[in-house]
């Protein structure tokens, strides 16, 4: 397989901030031509955004640099009737388009799917919203935290006393970009046999769809989800423990993990023991389990804990922080982070995320760094048959 099965194909990426972003990274990695398609004179609003306030003043902000690596950026005014007409030829010679307005705007500016369909019948179109196109909830307004909380994932998150508690980076966007990039990667696949595809995302869903297990136990066996901390709702002992320096996960999931779990911390007692001897049993009686064996993993550091349970086949891991997991070999080793060199409108070296996964063993990669606002004006249009005088009025009118 190549290790850029998309190349060739052209995507219009009309979109803002994240979901609609992070679902066209994941396509220009996997090697389609991303035409970035942003509002002459501010673009995306996460060129503004991001932890570095210089960045930000520069329109490119980190939050718009950690996930447009590769594409190409273009300026236009879909609010001026020459730029609609101007989309509407550029869409006509497009693969996909992806956008993530509220429901209505597109067709509000007359380049929706039913109009952008009857110009290219093969065209793949993505709208990814809050709540889906249609629906009671269809026109509310939608960041990250608000999904969370409406899809029940906060009224999850947290111990008892600190629920409902904010996951602490918006997965839902994440989630709906991914679910996003999956729905196209079919549709392409099937637009052979057929044709052209309208993929209505709705990130509540689409975050629902992941929810599966607590969704089900609810569904199927009537069992109202309740906050657990750090605790594995399916197993005990399984959760986030005490050492002597710090926390340590370990998930003794089953009957010969717990086994050997409780002969590593010499107490064997427990195996037999009336409270425990079941997997139920463990699980109703989870906390005073903890206790025990809490009072053994403080005598000795997370790690030795986490070397020693590994080698016994119980799952284990230390909890790091971001600056460490970033550093370490097995990520460092494996090509997950990219390094740009220079980059033009930031004038320093970036490193950023690729994707997490591997083709032939190589990880998929963009060649080129986040584009400055517009970058790409000149060389797309041209492509696209305009002129260097067309291109210079349109400039000068402010449709791009």
């Amino acid at each position: 397989m190549p290790a850029h099965p998309l190349s060739g194909i052209r995507v219009l990426d009309l979109t803002n901030v994240l979901a609609g972003p992070f679902c066209c990274h994941q396509l220009a990695h996997l090697g389609a031509d991303v035409i970035k398609v942003e509002v002459p004179g501010r673009g995306d609003l996460a060129r503004q955004l991001g932890a570095d306030s210089a960045l930000n003043e520069r329109q490119m902000g980190v939050s718009f640099l950690a996930q447009n690596a590769g594409k190409r950026s273009i300026t236009l005014n879909l609010k001026a009737a020459k730029g609609v007409q101007l989309f509407k030829r550029i869409a006509a010679q497009c693969d996909v388009v992806v956008e993530n307005f509220r429901p209505g705007v597109m067709d509000r500016l007359g380049v929706g799917y039913e109009v952008l369909k009857g110009l290219n019948g093969q065209l793949i179109y993505c709208a990814i919203s809050g709540f889906g196109q249609d629906g009671p909830m269809r026109d509310m307004p939608a960041y990250d935290h608000i999904i969370q909380g409406v899809a029940g994932v906060m009224s999850i998150t947290g111990a008892p006393d600190t629920a409902p508690y904010r996951v602490g980076y918006p997965v839902c966007d994440t989630i709906g970009g991914l679910t996003a990039a999956m729905a196209i990667n079919g549709a392409l696949a099937g637009r052979e046999r057929h044709g052209g595809t309208m993929i209505d995302v709705s990130m509540l869903e689409a975050t629902l769809a992941t929810m599966g297990w607590i969704i089900s136990n609810y569904l199927i066996a009537g069992v109202d989800p309740k906050p657990l901390g750090n605790e594995n709702f399916t197993s005990a002992p399984s959760g986030t423990f005490q050492a002597s320096d710090g926390p340590i996960n370990i998930a003794a999931n089953k009957q010969e993990q717990f086994e050997e779990l409780c002969k590593l911390i010499e107490r064997d007692d427990l195996i037999d023991h009336p409270s425990y001897v079941t997997r139920d049993l463990r699980k109703q009686n989870r906390y005073a389990l903890r206790e025990e064996i809490e009072n053994k993993l403080k005598q000795r550091p997370a790690a030795e804990w986490a070397e020693a349970l590994n080698g016994l086949g119980v799952p284990a891991g230390t909890v790091l922080g971001v600056a460490d997991i970033l550093a370490h070999p097995q990520i460092t080793e494996r090509g997950m982070l990219a390094e740009f060199h220079d980059v033009p409108g930031t004038d320093r070296d970036i490193r950023l995320a690729r994707t997490g996964i591997k083709m032939d063993g190589e990880p998929p990669a963009v060649g080129a760094p986040p584009p400055q606002l517009g970058q790409h004006n000149s060389e797309v249009y041209q492509a696209f048959g305009l002129t260097e005088e067309e291109i210079r009025a349109c400039q000068e009118e402010g449709v791009i």
